[in-house]
Order: structure tokens, then sequence, then C-alpha cells
């Protein structure tokens, strides 16, 4: 009898409760997959209008959270739960959640910063945070990096933005700042030539702003020029590295000499 009467108070639950719970399943279910699409509808919307892509992921991120926050409460709702309570818990809660975890409500702060003040966008190459890379993605809490020797390195967005940030290809064009010494017994008008034939020779290299070449400074063992032409910002890396074998080559070809540190070790006999 006990027995029987535990299968009836189970029946007369799930007859009673039966259309609830498979209310608040299809509810849940249609709901995020109304949520998937209004996102990705969002999503097509903003790339029409050309938007930053950036900003495209950063929105569809808040949009389908805020969606979800909608499905959970519809179907909290739909099981009798009183909504207007849970919102109250739901606060008190946050609150408590927003002290605990003030460092991740910072780190969200700082990803709105970034995306709207927008230092950067995806696929720059940047310092930040103590990471130089190109950019991969921005979320809410961190930005991930992926460096030039292919590391993954992701940083939290409030780091980022309590440093400095350096746009690495922000511009189209960059600077190279090359030094090179010689020794005092050598000509400086020879090595200015051996520097400027050399420049006009790479067509990689602008012709505005004018490349310069100027004596820098009367070192302790060298001559030492500074030699300064401007290049396109894709380009950096290739003629840096070209100029200073090109260079280092002429200047050997030259009999003109580059100084390096030297000492020199005087031995004196002491009688006995």
């Amino acid at each position: 009898m006990e027995a029987q009467g535990i299968i009836n108070q189970v029946t007369m639950f799930i007859t009673s409760y039966a259309w609830d719970i498979l209310g608040s399943i299809l509810i849940f279910v249609v709901g995020k997959w109304l949520a998937r699409k209004m996102v990705s509808l969002l999503s097509k919307l903003l790339m029409k209008q050309q938007v930053d892509e950036t900003l495209i992921r950063f929105l569809d991120n808040i949009a389908y959270y805020a969606l979800m926050i909608v499905v959970l409460m519809a179907t909290a709702d739909r099981l009798g739960v009183d909504t207007t309570s849970f919102l109250a818990i739901f606060g008190a809660a946050g609150l408590a959640v927003g002290l605990a975890l003030k460092d991740s409500l910072g780190n969200f702060a700082s990803g709105v910063m970034l995306v709207f003040f927008r230092p950067f966008k995806i696929g720059d190459a940047v310092t930040a945070g103590g990471v130089t890379g190109k950019v991969e993605t921005i979320s809410i809490f961190n930005t991930t990096f992926r460096t030039f020797d292919n590391q993954r390195m992701i940083v939290p967005n409030g780091q980022i933005t309590n440093g400095v940030i350096t746009n690495i290809n922000a511009n189209p064009t960059r600077r190279l700042d090359l030094v090179f010494g010689i020794g005092y017994e050598d000509n400086i008008l020879t090595a200015k030539a051996i520097f400027k034939n050399i420049l006009e020779s790479d067509t990689r290299i602008l012709e505005d702003p004018a490349p310069l070449i100027v004596v820098s400074e009367l070192a302790d063992s060298s001559v030492n020029f500074y030699v300064r032409p401007w290049v396109n910002t894709e380009d950096y890396w290739d003629v840096k590295f070209d100029l200073t074998e090109k260079i280092k080559l002429a200047l050997d070809e030259a009999g003109i000499s580059i100084p390096y540190p030297q000492t020199d070790i005087h031995l004196h006999q002491v009688g006995k």
C-alpha cells in the first residue's frame, strides 16, 4: 500500500507538471535557437554596414548573452518560478559576484574601451600588455595575440588598457633607424657616398620623406652615422636586414673599417 501511494503521488506530479516541464524545455530550446538566429542576423546587418569586425564580434557576444538571460527568465516563469523574487535574488547575487570578481569586471570595462576607442583592430601588429604580436581576437575579458614566433598569448584587457599600447602597423610608412660606425682614419665623405648609393638603389625606400644620412657623434672609438630611410610598413624588416648586410659588404669592399671594442693587454716582466 505504501509503495502504491508513492507511485500515485509520482503519477499525479508528472500529470500535473508534465506540460509545464515540456513547455519550459520547448521555450529554452526554441529561445536558444532564436537567440543564435538573431545574433547571426545582427552580424550580417553590421557587416553590410561595413562595421569593424572587432566591434561586430563584441556586439554579437553581448547580444547573445542578453537574449539568453531573457530565455532563462521565460523558462523559469513557465515552471512557475516567481521571476520578481528571482530578479531580486539575481540582483543581490550579482552584487556579491561583482565584488568578488571586480578584476574580471575591470577587464570587461577595458574590453568595452578597446572596442569603442579602437586603439587597434584584429590583424594589427601591436605591443601591449607586455606582449608583441598580431591581434587574433578581442573578447569581453581578454585579447588573444599570436607572436611572431607563433606563440598564442592571452592577455587580460585590463592589463592592456592600463599600459602603453603601440600599434606597429597603424601607419602606412615607418622610418628605419640604423647606426653605423667607421674608424677615425677612414674618409667620411666616402662612407656617406656608399650609404647614399645603397639607399638609392633600393626601390623599396621612399623618396618622400627623403632619407637622412648624417654624422651623429664622434664616439670613443668610431665616427657614427645615422642612416634613416623611410619605407612602407610591410617592407620594414626586409629592408632593415638587407641594408645592414649590403652596407657591411660595401664598407668592407671600400676598405673602410667598422670599429669594435678591443682591449690591449701589456705584460711587463719585473726583474727579480
